[in-house]
């Protein structure tokens, strides 16, 4: 969409509110077009795209047909936009709804949903009733999607086309390419799944988004209908667990604490092939091989499988795809100029139009905030809001007067709006927008602050009213439970919070593989799925750190108070990785599928590539787990500078490896 049809979309949007009873096509053509180039199929086909656009952004274009003729006449049919069909109705939220409705709108740590759920929130924070909330202490929970795959699932589940994608059948452990209608995307036993009709079995099928081998294709000329009522938090419900079985592993003497804790050793002489010298046979409870495997991978030459044969070919498949990938030729990539920081999306113009409709209602009922505040909720630049503005303000009524356009003004960088032109309300939520705020709500019920019946429960009816027929839609998604299962340390923790305490921590580092003791002054709690942290400032460290609640061995308070000088980190949600001054700086290359990576690890920079992945300026606090992370992502990541420490991570695989045969 270029900046010439975004202006005549937004034009045409004013014309069709601003018009009792409606306006006919040749006067649209004349006076918002002014196409006097008398093709009128070309025209046609014009108007019937931007209608369709116009209807993609929530504005239903009605057609109004003169008694006793037919619509097809466009002499007699006139067009037009009904000013309270396409609005948000006015939703009235007390403080502690608005707590609740916060907390819902970050719960998507990225990915589509979490841009959607951001849309959403703006469009009721347009009422000018938002209330000054603040966060309780230990419920900053998040839910990190399952990559490119998830966005591009749910994007062809809302728009009801279906996907075709590569996929690692589990049942005979051969890649078959499967074409799907897509019904619905949940989490269940820490994996996300698609449920949807597959076509080649002619049946409803549970494929695992882990297992994807490859992108997604959106069959976008096909749709399908949708089965009505669906729930997908139903039907994962009745996935049986996968049966408890045991895995037996070699270990590399004295490493891999964590892996040994939840371990027991091998009677000597038990198996007809001792483990190499140097190792200890061990057994392992599992349920995935896939899971399993991934970790184990993550262990490189530490750990090596030996049974069952599942395991073994699950770890040396993800080890050869990441040697492979290491070994394959560079790149060119070329970073944009861009704000360190962040990793930036390129902007499309359909962004820009969204986000123009959305900024008229945001601007009437916040009069005055100054241009980098405005720029700050929209997520853009200061730049990017004027070219905003600017647009906003040359459009208005065909051929009418001055007063009849857009006014804004931003005067000493405070922007103001006296003219709207019936823009002043927000239009209704989409699909996405909808099923993000309501799936978030339906995940934050596993919280124990947040009591059934209260706040919780009021804020999901009223929204469910204000979203209407795309409301019924979000039973589509569900998210993973989000509830501790570590409560006696989270209790602990938030304790001490509240009352200002130091705690004395007995802790596990995976990185370090070593169990340390340590003094720390406990900040906040946040979740990423149902994995629990807690921010604190370590003496040890002397810097602030994150840790894992089903990390630690021993906590308890010290009888220090905490000291006083020490905050949070800025961000919301809370980041896992906190930069230092010694931190290592990397050039990572990311696969279309492991692009989402560099959100995860905070990317600083992006270069996109031509086949969809990206290379990312990422910066890790220890080089020395980067061959660790590399091989976990099994041919999705590897390091291209420091090259020496790209070549000492294929060289830590092969070495891996090699237990396996190569």
């Amino acid at each position: 969409m270029s900046v010439s049809r975004t202006e005549r979309l937004l034009n045409l949007l004013i014309a069709l509110l601003n018009t009792k009873y409606g306006l006919r096509r040749a006067e649209l053509r004349a006076k918002v077009y002014h196409d006097t180039s008398g093709n009128d199929v070309a025209f046609g086909r014009m108007f019937e795209r931007d209608k369709n656009d116009l209807r993609q952004f929530g504005f239903d274009v009605e057609t109004v047909t003169d008694l006793g003729w037919s619509e097809d006449d466009p002499a007699t049919t006139r067009y037009r936009i009904g000013k309270e069909s396409n609005r948000l109705p006015d939703v009235q939220l007390s403080p502690g709804e608005w707590t609740v409705l916060l907390l819902a709108s970050q719960l998507w740590e990225r990915a589509a949903l979490g841009t959607a759920a951001a849309s959403a929130l703006r469009k009721l924070q347009a009422s000018g009733t938002v209330s000054d909330v603040e966060l309780p202490v230990g419920v900053q929970p998040r839910i990190r999607p399952a990559g490119q795959a998830f966005d591009d699932v749910v994007a062809a589940m809302h728009a009801q086309h279906p996907v075709s994608f590569p996929y690692l059948a589990g049942t005979t452990g051969k890649e078959e390419q499967r074409t799907v209608e897509p019904w619905g995307l949940g989490s269940r036993f820490g994996q996300w799944y698609l449920t949807g009709y597959d076509r080649s079995r002619k049946a409803p099928r549970h494929f695992r988004l882990s297992r994807f081998t490859g992108p997604v294709t959106v069959l976008e000329k096909e749709t399908y209908p949708a089965p009505p009522n669906f729930s997908i938090r139903a039907e994962l419900d009745r996935l049986p667990e996968l049966p408890l079985r045991t895995a037996v592993v070699d270990v590399r003497a004295g490493r891999l604490l964590g892996l040994r804790r939840r371990a027991t050793p091998v009677a000597a002489g038990s198996a007809e092939t001792p483990p190499d010298a140097g190792y200890e046979r061990l057994q392992v409870n599992f349920r995935d091989a896939e899971v399993l495997g991934e970790e184990l991978a993550s262990y490189g030459p530490d750990a090596v499988a030996y049974a069952p044969d599942e395991l073994v070919a699950a770890v040396r498949h993800r080890l050869r795809n990441a040697a492979a990938f290491c070994a394959a030729p560079s790149p060119a990539y070329l970073f944009a100029d861009a704000p360190r920081g962040r990793a930036v999306r390129k902007r499309t113009s359909e962004d820009q139009l969204k986000r123009m409709l959305q900024l008229v209602p945001f601007l009437v009922h916040n009069q005055g905030l100054h241009i980098q505040d405005v720029a700050a909720r929209f997520g853009v630049t200061p730049a990017e809001l004027e070219s905003d503005l600017r647009i906003l303000i040359c459009s208005g009524l065909p051929e009418g007067y001055p007063d009849d356009l857009l006014d804004i003004h931003w005067e000493e960088g405070h922007v103001y709006i006296t003219q709207d032109l019936d823009l002043k309300r927000p239009v209704r939520f989409t699909v996405d927008e909808a099923c993000a705020l309501l799936t978030g709500l339906e995940t934050l019920n596993g919280l124990p602050e947040l009591a059934e019946g209260g706040a919780l429960e009021s804020v999901t009816l009223k929204l469910m009213a204000a979203a209407g027929e795309e409301g019924l839609r979000a039973g589509s998604l569900a998210g993973p439970e989000v509830g501790p299962a570590d409560s006696a340390v989270l209790d602990v923790v938030r304790g001490a919070i509240q009352e200002g305490s130091q705690l004395r921590l007995v802790y596990f580092s995976a990185q370090r593989d070593q169990v340390s003791e340590r003094d720390v002054d406990p900040l906040r709690l946040y979740s990423l799925d149902n994995t629990w942290y807690f921010e604190a400032y370590c003496h040890s460290a002397q810097g602030l750190r994150n840790f894992r609640l089903d990390r630690v061995q021993e906590v308890h308070p010290n009888g220090n108070p905490a000291s006083t000088h020490v905050r949070a980190g800025e961000s919301f949600p809370a980041k896992l990785f906190t930069p230092n001054d010694d931190d290592t700086t990397v050039l990572v290359q990311l696969t279309r599928q492991g692009a989402g990576l560099a959100d995860d690890y905070y990317a600083e920079r992006v270069a996109p590539l031509p086949d969809g992945g990206l290379v990312a300026e990422i910066r890790f606090g220890s080089s020395a787990w980067l061959p660790m992370f590399v091989a976990q992502h099994g041919g999705a990541a590897r390091i291209l500078e420091p090259s020496e420490l790209g070549a000492a991570a294929l060289d830590w695989i092969e070495a891996a490896l090699a237990g396996y045969g190569g």
